[in-house]
């Protein structure tokens, strides 16, 4: 079956694309870096969509869906304040200027909020928190199946919360904000390694009993947990589906921030009747679940 449409996940360091039948089956999958600002993130989305031209052996003359961090007013493709992109300054009208440069219709939405109709399409629970944790920290939520946006498009936002009023400046403008510290670049200033890769750098070194390592890996978990309980006390869904690029980590993730739910259980019995632990849920790192929802917003009337 040929392509329907095509899904961007836009992310601070990379930028990935899906070129995705009418059965939902991904026929093809590009990742490029992400380029920083405006021109940018116009630039790596077009060069992502021209390589998967170049993979299928089709012109892609089809819907395109894009999923972009920042405060996203859907109806109108424009895209405010991803400070993780570089997009600060003015509004960036994200669906006109990459329509007119692809030669396709463009819808843009929230990349947490994509994921999320991603992770409601994967698991068919209707219900759902995604919380994405990359370079920061954002929640998607589904009510009965539909997005939540809320009416500035900043439903979810939850990693701009403060939470520290000593803490670590944030890149929105306040002080403290849990992004400070449950993101995966929070993660990494925390336990700066050679690679690419100190979210399973730190995870290793805590399972091999490295104090520190410890030490910095129950902080972590410990600010995820207070973004899930936040979420979970203020919409209550079945389930909390842990995403973006630290959910890599798969399971050992999940343990974490379930202990450090259950720690702050101990001492609360009223949380401890809404079993916030037992509403977590890893997806297996191969489902793209933020660019398979865009795909499948572009499908959408």
């Amino acid at each position: 079956m040929s392509v329907t449409s095509v899904g961007l996940d836009i992310g601070g360091t990379k930028t990935l694309g899906l070129a995705v039948d009418g059965t939902g089956r991904i026929v093809a999958e590009v990742r490029r870096p992400t380029d920083a600002g405006p021109a940018g993130v116009i630039r790596t989305a077009a060069a992502v969509v021209a390589e998967l031209r170049a993979v299928t052996g089709e012109p892609l003359a089809v819907p395109v869906g894009v999923g972009i961090p920042g405060l996203v007013d859907a109806e109108q493709g424009v895209v405010r304040h991803a400070v993780n992109l570089g997009l600060t300054g003015d509004s960036l009208p994200l669906r006109d200027l990459l329509s007119a440069e692809l030669g396709t219709p463009v819808t843009v939405e929230n990349d947490a909020n994509a994921a999320t109709l991603g992770a409601v399409a994967h698991t068919g629970h209707g219900d759902l928190v995604y919380l994405s944790i990359g370079t920061g920290l954002a929640a998607g939520l589904a009510v009965e199946g539909r997005l939540h946006r809320g009416v500035h498009g900043a439903a979810g936002e939850v990693g701009h919360i403060p939470v520290d009023p000593q803490g670590l400046a944030c890149s929105c403008g306040q002080t403290g904000c849990l992004e400070t510290v449950a993101s995966g670049s929070a993660l990494a200033a925390a336990w700066p390694v050679a690679d690419d890769y100190p979210a399973q750098a730190l995870f290793a070194a805590a399972a091999a009993g490295d104090p520190k390592a410890i030490a910095v890996r129950d902080r972590f978990a410990a600010g995820v947990a207070a973004a899930v309980r936040v979420l979970c006390l203020t919409v209550d869904p079945d389930t909390v589906v842990l995403g973006g690029g630290v959910a890599q980590l798969g399971d050992p993730l999940r343990v974490a921030i379930a202990a450090a739910l259950l720690d702050q259980a101990s001492r609360a019995p009223f949380l401890a009747a809404l079993d916030l632990a037992g509403r977590l849920r890893v997806l297996p790192s191969e489902v793209p679940v933020a660019a398979l929802g865009a795909a499948l917003l572009g499908q959408r009337p």
